[in-house]
């Protein structure tokens, strides 16, 4: 209970921290609406009018991914120019626990791309909310922005090794969103692509959030999404002892 009470008290601060930067907010504000823009526009030019709910969602499933992996590469680097990172790396819990509540924060603020992008949809292009699953949609899309917070530990482990943390998250914002098929259905990509797809997570977030609106068997896709996204965390925390100590023995932890 006390780790839980840690967690939750630590996100909650961290999303509050998130919501004073201006660069924060202006992203959050403005990027879920110029893709929810694009993809209506692109839908509707080529004659896919029926989808452009999914467009809406996946839009929202894009914002949230960028939040996630900016926000957790950010939140390193300030940290590290604030000069606390290193009193973060010596706290008495484990580096996992500590950071956790990062990456979770990023996560949550993120929760408004998808809000965002429905209601644009609905209130400038009419886009009629007719969810297939409506209470599985309200259901499956927290459990999966909370598995894709955890899926951002993982990315932390790496962030904390790197002094420009910004420089690997601007190459992995949109190869991975494109694809986790959040957009871009996954079968007109090359084959290749296919195992890569099914080892992340943001594919299985956006499959059953896709299935909640359109149709399908939602659990299956949803439970792989936290199933992964538990193993991404666990991972994440061995990597982040790995790291650490790397750093520590390196001196390079506090450097920026």
């Amino acid at each position: 209970m006390r780790t839980a009470r840690m967690i939750a008290v630590g996100a909650l601060l961290h999303a509050k921290h998130l919501s004073r930067s201006p660069l924060e907010i202006a992203i959050s504000l403005v990027v879920p609406v110029v893709q929810a823009t694009l993809a209506v526009y692109l839908l509707r030019s080529g004659g896919a009018g029926d989808r452009l709910l999914d467009a809406a969602v996946g839009a929202g499933m894009m914002g949230v991914w960028s939040s996630v992996l900016f926000g957790s590469g950010a939140a390193i680097q300030n940290q590290r120019w604030q000069g606390t990172l290193e009193m973060i790396m010596l706290a008495p819990r484990r580096p996992a626990l500590v950071l956790v509540p990062i990456t979770l924060a990023t996560a949550l603020t993120g929760t408004y791309a998808i809000l965002a992008t429905l209601l644009w949809g609905r209130l400038l292009y009419g886009i009629r909310l007719d969810f297939a699953h409506p209470v599985a949609f309200a259901v499956v899309a927290p459990a999966c922005i909370l598995s894709l917070g955890l899926f951002g530990l993982l990315l932390a482990a790496t962030f904390v090794l790197l002094r420009n943390a910004n420089a690997l998250a601007n190459t992995l914002e949109y190869p991975v969103w494109l694809v986790s098929g959040m957009l871009v259905p996954i079968t007109v990509l090359p084959g290749w692509t296919g195992p890569l797809a099914a080892a992340l997570p943001t594919t299985w977030a956006a499959r059953a959030l896709r299935e909640a609106t359109g149709g399908g068997p939602v659990w299956p896709s949803a439970a792989l999404c936290v199933g992964i996204g538990l193993t991404c965390a666990v991972l994440g925390a061995f990597a982040l002892t790995y790291v650490e100590r790397r750093a520590r023995a390196s001196a390079t932890l506090a450097l920026a």
